[in-house]
């Protein structure tokens, strides 16, 4: 955890995920109400995209945005966060 990718030469998967921004104030069921609209987020994605291709002097693979994609990784760290929504914020 000391350490940046930049500093292990790691590498970047971007992958857009819409349900990161999810309401469960309420119900069963979150609500993306909140999430931007495709015309907002794809420019927002693409220039972080970009950003993150010049810190790191290489190219980022990344999915596609809107479209259904099943992403599997192998969790090599010395953490897992755990997000409490015990509080429903």
């Amino acid at each position: 955890m000391n350490k940046s990718l930049i500093d292990v030469g790691g590498d970047i998967l971007l992958v857009s995920q819409f349900t990161l921004h999810a309401s469960i104030k309420k119900g069963n069921r979150p609500s993306y109400i909140k999430a931007a609209k495709p015309e907002i987020a794809i420019p927002l994605y693409n220039k972080f995209r970009g950003v993150l291709e010049v810190e790191l002097g290489k190219g980022i693979q990344t999915g596609e945005f809107g479209a259904m994609m099943q992403v599997s990784l192998c969790n090599d760290g010395p953490v897992t966060i755990v997000i409490d929504t015990k509080d429903k914020k």
